[in-house]
């Protein structure tokens, strides 16, 4: 049976897959090399494999500690961004108005503001209020994280029925009943496509904690890879190796929730 797609698709397809993976390729060659194997030569596999690297980067990164302080601030932030913007969207696609749309546009509006635009006001606000704190940092985020979680659930939102909404008050139900026992159920796709697209920005995110957290035994895992790179200094085998295990529970949570992601994308984004 003959293929739906050109042959030369498919070869451009493997070529973009050979780049798109080439930096990863990178990353882990590297962290298996010694110092001077990076600096000699970045492509080729390490002469002997060794993972001292590792064991060292995870014991300078206080790992455990590190670990738990992302961990926190990561799920604690997408629980909140997933339930206010929920609300949010399906309070905007139900009840229609000119409020209503024009609330919904600036909030799409606030996708293009770049945060280097708003970075200096931010922290001077938050710092005149003491807020440069973990829950300061988790109260940004909900905030950089709602515009497009809001956009996501309101176009999944319009595509369900407002039937649903009215069986379920006729039986008894308020609002608050229906949105959280009939409509969120629904939404599980968009959901999980939106707790995973705020888990890869929060967990990776470097700007915003480095001018928020300034206290030490709280700092992220981005934070503390900083230590690697020092004013004389860049210990690159044990950057790369850090960079490694960091990046290895989000890919662990990507692989299991990647089809919910594609149909959540498919149906919040096209509607």
């Amino acid at each position: 049976m003959r293929s739906k797609y050109p042959f030369s698709l498919e070869i451009l397809g493997i070529l973009l897959g050979l780049l798109w993976l080439s930096p990863f390729y990178l990353m882990i060659v590297n962290s298996l090399k010694t110092k001077r194997e990076i600096f000699s030569d970045v492509i080729r596999l390490p002469e002997e494999f060794t993972f001292d690297n590792y064991i060292q980067a995870f014991e300078e990164l206080d790992f455990i500690q590190t670990f738990i302080n992302s961990l926190v601030i990561t799920v604690t932030s997408v629980l909140i961004i997933i339930i206010f913007s929920s609300m949010a969207a399906y309070a905007l696609s139900r009840n229609k108005s000119k409020i209503s749309t024009i609330l919904f546009m600036v909030f799409v509006a606030a996708m293009l503001i770049p945060f280097q635009s708003v970075m200096i006001p931010l922290v001077t606000v938050f710092g005149q209020v003491e807020m440069l704190n973990r829950v300061g940092l988790i109260f940004m985020y909900l905030g950089f994280g709602s515009s497009l979680s809001i956009f996501l659930f309101h176009g999944t939102l319009t595509g369900i029925s407002k039937s649903l909404d009215e069986a379920a008050i006729i039986d008894g139900c308020n609002k608050f009943q229906v949105f959280w026992h009939i409509i969120f159920p629904i939404l599980k796709p968009i959901t999980v496509t939106v707790a995973i697209l705020n888990i890869i920005y929060i967990w990776n995110d470097y700007l915003l904690p480095s001018l928020v957290i300034n206290q030490e035994g709280l700092q992220t895992i981005p934070l503390k890879m900083f230590f690697f790179f020092g004013e004389y200094t860049k210990q690159w085998h044990l950057a790369l190796a850090g960079l490694t295990i960091a990046i290895i529970p989000v890919i662990i949570v990507y692989f299991f929730a990647q089809r919910e992601i594609i149909k959540g994308i498919s149906e919040g984004a096209v509607k």
